[in-house]
Formats: structure tokens, sequence, C-alpha cells
């Protein structure tokens, strides 16, 4: 990706001078790990996973019991969340402990990523064997082995279910080799053959980076007839109604008849029920690997040292607000589900309520190899908040979620958000429109838009200036973008709903008062 922006260029140009020290830094940092006896892990990313496709959620009709069982024997943290919710930006924060800003890459297109650093780096030098299986897509252009691992299974882009021909292939350590089957499973085959590779003496990372459950969905055959009988309902705020519309954004509604919207999704006619049902009949498979893998720890004796974390990078919406997809800052769309197994540091049947995201991930994981987290990263190590040995007090009060609008999806506008315990505040760019807040307490869906209610004035004022405070701090607010190659994906259907009215708080009829 280019960029016109004067402050990303000086950040490139800030991260080439300081990548020698950080790679300097490796050595020192990762020293403690050396003789250490310390735990396993296995990071499980599921593409697109919401907070909620788990059966232990209650939800309805979804089976999932391979990962209902790792909740049972673990943590389920309820309150964990993406920075940013789209995938290049995510993937880059998960692995480089970095929020968007910070690591620079701010949408799917190619970035340039030779001065990142990565954690699993930070994990080599300590000792650790390393490997990745499965969705890189940091930018859609390569397949290449990756600084950090050992051991690289990959492919180009979003990858395919099933291959699409003969010539689809996996890069396997740099090597082209055919794709034989169902992703989902092979990805798994991979990463078990690999761990029976490993010398037993030294500690292992596994990187275990699901293609499902992104779209286009496409079932494995032992799971295409599921839940065919299932009557699917749409969320309540997926009524076309002036209720449902009232006090929310204009672009919200007008999103709705889009790319990304109920009334013209993808610019098809698609059935978003029967999406979502195929979208569940893949998170079979995604079980079952769970299940495969933890089955292999257990047989092989490495489960009692072994930390298992299953996590989505982003969430997605299937109606909620007529919205489908991702990018904004509603509940479906950044929150994530993410379950931790963690034998003798986390108890089972636990629960995490404390605001945990990605970019905790690698200092969480670095902690549990001994290795301090470097200062160039933004998360925190979450071992403490969730094993009860850190007060609530000491802990994040709030989180911080930034998007930047991308040409090729013009209906979704640049957008800052704090989300804390009970409320979120959204903050809106580049568009004559109504900011948000909401008490998740109260309103878990979202539903009533509390931005102008007149007791909430003092919160709406507070949260705008610690958004603002944290940003400026953070050095966070400039917006960069990339090279507009088109129109982007702006049609609209000419019989879906009509552009939204202008709020009725904007309105005057003589002068700025009356």
């Amino acid at each position: 990706m280019t960029s016109s922006s004067p402050h990303r260029t000086l950040t490139v140009l800030m991260l080439s001078l300081t990548a020698a020290v950080w790679f300097l830094s490796l050595e020192h940092k990762a020293h403690a790990a050396e003789t250490g006896n310390h735990p396993n892990v296995v990071y499980i990313l599921i593409d697109d996973m919401r907070f909620d496709a788990m059966g232990f959620m209650g939800h309805p009709f979804l089976k999932t019991p391979q990962i209902d069982a790792m909740a049972a024997q673990g943590a389920n943290f309820t309150n964990a969340f993406v920075t940013t919710s789209l995938c290049s930006p995510s993937r880059a924060s998960i692995l480089t402990g970095q929020y968007m800003h910070n690591h620079g890459v701010v949408d799917n297109n190619d970035t340039d990523l030779s001065e990142t650093i990565f954690f699993p780096q930070y994990l080599q030098k300590a000792g650790y064997q390393t490997g990745f299986f499965g969705k890189w897509h940091m930018g859609g252009g390569t397949d290449d082995p990756r600084p950090g691992f050992d051991q690289w299974v990959s492919f180009r882009g979003q990858g395919h279910y099933t291959p699409p021909g003969p010539k689809w292939t996996l890069n396997v350590n740099g090597k082209s080799v055919p794709q034989k089957g169902y992703i989902t499973d092979e990805l798994t085959d991979y990463a078990i053959d690999w761990l029976d590779t490993l010398d037993r003496e030294k500690p292992f990372f596994l990187y275990l980076s699901h293609k499902a459950v992104h779209a286009r969905f496409e079932p494995a055959e032992r799971h295409k007839d599921f839940y065919a009988d299932v009557e699917i309902e749409a969320p309540a705020s997926q009524a076309d109604t002036d209720e449902n519309y009232d006090g929310k954004p204009m672009w919200v509604k007008n999103q709705r008849n889009s790319w990304h919207g109920v009334d013209f999704p993808y610019h098809s006619s698609l059935n978003i029920k029967e999406y979502y049902r195929d979208y569940c009949r893949c998170m079979n498979a995604v079980d079952d690997s769970v299940g495969r893998v933890r089955a292999y720890l257990k047989d092989n004796d490495l489960a009692d040292n072994t930390v298992v974390m299953l996590m989505g990078d982003n969430g997605f919406l299937f109606g909620e607000h007529g919205l489908i997809d991702k990018r904004n800052a509603y509940e479906e769309s950044m929150r994530v589900p993410l379950v931790v197994e963690a034998p003798g540091i986390l108890g089972p049947n636990t629960t995490v309520e404390a605001v945990v995201a990605n970019i905790d991930i690698g200092p969480t994981i670095l902690e549990l190899a001994g290795i301090e987290t470097p200062d160039h990263m933004d998360g925190m190590s979450f071992i403490r908040i969730a094993s009860g040995k850190m007060d609530a007090k000491d802990w994040r009060k709030h989180l911080l979620y930034e998007y930047n609008w991308e040409w090729n999806f013009p209906h979704t506008p640049t957008m800052f958000a704090l989300r804390g315990e009970r409320y979120k505040f959204i903050q809106y760019h580049g568009i004559w429109d109504t900011d948000e807040l909401y008490d998740l307490e109260n309103d878990p869906h979202e539903m009533k838009n509390l931005i102008h209610e007149p007791g909430l004035q003092s919160t709406v004022r507070d949260m705008r200036r610690a958004l603002n405070q944290e940003l400026k701090e953070r050095d966070a607010m400039q917006v960069p973008f990339g090279t507009k190659r088109g129109a982007g994906a702006n049609l609209r259907r000419e019989s879906g709903t009509q552009a939204a009215e202008f709020p009725g708080n904007v309105l005057r009829e003589k002068d700025a008062k009356q």
C-alpha cells in the first residue's frame, strides 16, 4: 500500500531506524525464558468468528462440543475485542501487540512489513519451536514464509475451502504443494504432523490460523446438511422501521442498501439466513479441528503443560442494524470469542469479564514464555487479571477502537471508539452525521443511541475527552489513506431502502436555537 500521509512516511522511517534496536533487544528479553520451565502454547485463530458462535454461549442451534469442553476446562473471556474489525489490521495487531496506527497495516491491501517485529521472533530466541499453519492475509499478494516461524504452511489471500483446481497450491516452507482437500482439515493435519516432529525437551508455539469461517462459506461434506430444519430468525434490529433507526447515524441506514447491507448484500440477492446457516456448518469443521488438537495433546502427555487459546480475528454482522460483514464499532463486529485453557494457571469454568483485546495476545504469550513485554507493544498480558492476581482497578478502564475509511468500501466512515465495561462512545470523522453512546449494561444490542440524552451529557463529554486524549497521547490523530484506484463498491439497489433523512436534532426552523 502506498500512502501520501507525511505521518505515515515518518512512522515508516522511525520503524526502520528502531528496528535494529528491537532486534538487539530480542536476546535480552528472551534470556529469561531459556532456563525456565515454560508451557507450550497453541493459538487457534478463527476468521470472522462471532463472540456468540459457540454452543456454551447459549446459541439456539449451533453445536460446538469441543470448544465447549475447552471453556469447561478453562476460561471464557466475555469482553474480548479487536481494536480494528478488519482481517489484515487485526492480524497485524495480534502478531505485533500494536494498534493499527502503530503497525501501519490499515486495510487489506499489500503493506510493507519488512521492518515489522512479530512476537514469535522473541519466542524463537527463547528456544521455542514455532510453526504457522493457515491464513496469513496481511495483503493478499504473497504467501511467503514470514519471520518468527520455523515451520510455515500458508496460501495466498483468502484461500479456498476446497482446491479450485490442480494449480492451486499451499506454500510449505517456501515450496508450492497442491492443496489436497478441505482446508480446515488439511491445516489441522499439517499442524499435528509438525507436532510429531518436535523435540520434546523444548517448548513449542503453534499458530493455527484457519481460513474458516470466512465467506464464501463452503461446509465440509460431512456437515453440509446440518441444521437444515432449523428456523433462523432475523435479529430484531434488522427491521427497517422508524423505531430501529431513531437516533442512529444516517450512514447506518444508508449502508443498509449497499455492499455491506441486507438490501443489496455483496451487490447480489444473497439470502442472509441461508448464508448464516452455512456459516454455522463451517464452524463444525473448526470445532472438529479443536478436538483433534486437544486430543493429540492429551494422548501425547502434553496437555498439562500446554496453554490453548481460541480467538476470532473479528466479529461479523448477519443483519444487525440492517448490516452485514464487519468494520464498524458495533458489538457484533468488534467483539470476539476468546477461550483459554491453561492448566495450573486458570481454573475450570472461569469467567473473565475484564476488557481484553487482540493487542494483548503477544504480551500474554510472551509472559507465559518468561519474556517481558517489549516497549513497542501497546497491549498488556492478561494472565494476572484473568487469574485473579490483579485488582480490577489496575486493569484498563476502556479500550480504543479505530477504523479508517477505505475507498473500496466507501459506505463505512472513519471512526474511533472507546469501549468500557458499561458505556461505548463512537466518534465519526469526515461525514455530516451524529456520534453514538450506548449503555451496554441496559442495552446490549445497541438499539438506543443516548448521545443526546440530557442526563448523560457529562458522560459524553468525559468519554469524548478521554478518547481524544488517548488518540493524542498515542500520536494517532492522523488518518492515512491508500491510493484510490477506482470508485469502490458504491452501488445501490434501485428498489432498496432510500437514503436516510437528517436526524431531528440537527434540524432548525429559524436559527441555530429554534
